[in-house]
């Protein structure tokens, strides 16, 4: 995985991960913090080029595990920055027994991280556990499995079940997600201080970066539902 800069210290690598014989594609973000090191948020596949874009840029100072579902690559991230904290979304401890220690996300962002990153529990959806988190140097917010931005693959079976999840060639929740909302008002809550960031950028870990015009496709994309 080759690393793509999208700002002054923020950097992309997108890799492979096969759910259910569907190629979806995952994106791990690293971001240099101001004390040094990088923050790396949904940690993929480490293959030579990956592990080698982040030892360039780095050290890796933490590895975040950004909602319940985005663990599997984890182990083998900790192992390979074993100086790296490891943080994560409530119930992926459970889940990951072989990590020695792993720091769970709350409300407020830790010391390692406060000074360049703000942070917010997206609540209404207990399954997913999502934390959402706001670059302000950038004016880029990352999110995980609450948006996708699918518009393109090769394979005829991706592109058929996006259209079915809802989540083909356009920026929003998919079908899927909105299955797991439990307390729209607790979800609506949690947009709207979302909202409140000056975001201009998403990063998706599912699909196309959105470059521009964020703060109003997530408004919009979310409008129907809460």
């Amino acid at each position: 995985m080759a690393a793509r800069e999208l700002a002054s210290g923020l950097w992309t690598l997108d890799g492979p991960l096969r759910v259910g014989g569907l190629e979806l594609g995952t994106r791990t973000t690293a971001i240099r913090l101001s004390a040094g090191g990088l923050w790396v948020h949904s940690p993929g596949p480490l293959d030579d080029s990956a592990r080698a874009a982040l030892e360039k840029n780095g050290p890796v100072r933490a590895l975040v595990a950004p909602n319940a579902m985005h663990h599997l690559f984890l182990p083998e991230n900790a192992t390979a920055f074993p100086e790296a904290q490891v943080w994560a979304a409530p119930g992926v401890r459970a889940k990951r027994e072989e990590i020695a220690e792993i720091h769970e996300l709350g409300e407020s962002a830790p010391d390692l991280w406060s000074a360049d990153l703000q942070q917010l529990a997206i609540g209404g959806v207990p399954r997913l556990t999502e934390f959402a988190f706001f670059h302000p140097a950038s004016r880029t917010l990352l999110l995980t499995d609450l948006c996708f931005n699918v518009r393109r693959s090769d394979s005829w079976l991706v592109r058929t079940f996006m259209r079915l999840n809802q989540a083909w060639e356009r920026f929003g929740p998919s079908r899927v997600m909105r299955s797991m909302i439990r307390d729209k008002s607790a979800l609506r809550a949690s947009l709207d201080r979302v909202l409140a960031w000056d975001f201009d950028r998403v990063i998706v870990t599912h699909g196309d970066v959105l470059e521009s015009g964020g703060r109003e496709a997530l408004r919009d994309a979310f409008a129907p539902f809460c």
